[in-house]
């Protein structure tokens, strides 16, 4: 009986294989909380990858407003400006104030404006542009595509550069009248 005893004894001081660790959680337990929270976290990581996707960005330069460096009543007939954080040159011809995104409708080189000649030439292809934007010379087969134009009423112009818009020729009506 003490040998019985003893084998009791020594059977109750090893813990069970499968029993609970000293803070009282099994193995499995161990490992089906850290599987939870893995995939928990993947789930917030994705959430918030989509929220900041979905949430509106406030656009300044292109693709935005972009205001003119001059005011629409100090520009002269024939005056071109060019502005590089909105790519456009903001023109006054005739038929009032356009705004053209300097991008060569041919192939979208950026076209300059050659004062000497007074005409907008793309130094790539050979496309020559009014000042209006309508091609007159080259392989460009319309003319240059204009942003819209909001003259306020202290003479403040602003460009929607988000607003590109094709046109197949040039009509005065295009121009903002000052």
């Amino acid at each position: 009986m003490a040998a019985e005893n003893q084998v009791h004894a020594a059977a109750a001081a090893v813990p069970p294989a499968h029993g609970p660790a000293a803070d009282g959680m099994t193995r499995r337990q161990l490992l089906r909380s850290t599987m939870f929270a893995t995939i928990g976290a993947m789930f917030g990581l994705a959430g918030a990858g989509a929220g900041g996707m979905l949430w509106p960005i406030k656009l300044t330069g292109f693709g935005g407003i972009v205001p003119a460096p001059v005011k629409a009543h100090e520009m002269e007939i024939g005056d071109v400006v060019m502005v590089r954080e909105g790519k456009y040159y903001l023109t006054r011809s005739e038929d009032g104030l356009m705004a053209l995104y300097w991008k060569c409708v041919h192939l979208g080189c950026t076209v300059p404006w050659n004062a000497a000649q007074k005409k907008f030439m793309c130094p790539c292809h050979a496309s020559v542009y009014e000042i209006t934007g309508q091609n007159i010379a080259g392989p460009a087969p319309r003319p240059l595509d204009m942003m819209e134009v909001i003259v306020e009423p202290d003479g403040t112009v602003l460009v929607n550069t988000g607003k590109i818009t094709e046109r197949p020729r040039h009509e005065p009506e295009h121009a903002v009248k000052i």
